[in-house]
């Protein structure tokens, strides 16, 4: 596919005050953007079982504390060297 010689014009001119314009809100989203974002996106057949991140937080705590519960079991470098002894 070719591309285009052709420069994009820019419409925005200097003149433009965004500070007066109407529903524009300085920092609406600072708030979030200071705690930070995780996103997952999942596949949809998992998407289908969770109806809202709740659900979805909810699984992952259980699976969470489900495997702080089971023994732990040693590295697989451990592993190798009891093996090699």
């Amino acid at each position: 596919m070719k591309k285009s010689g052709r420069k994009t014009k820019d419409d925005l001119q200097p003149e433009y005050d965004f500070a007066k314009m109407p529903g524009g809100v300085r920092g609406k989203y600072v708030q979030r953007y200071r705690q930070g974002t995780n996103l997952a996106l999942l596949d949809r057949d998992v998407a289908e079982v969770f109806p809202n991140d709740e659900a979805v937080n909810e699984t992952l705590r259980a699976v969470k504390n489900a495997a702080a519960r089971l023994p732990q079991r040693p590295s697989h470098k451990r592993r190798q060297r009891a093996v090699a002894r």
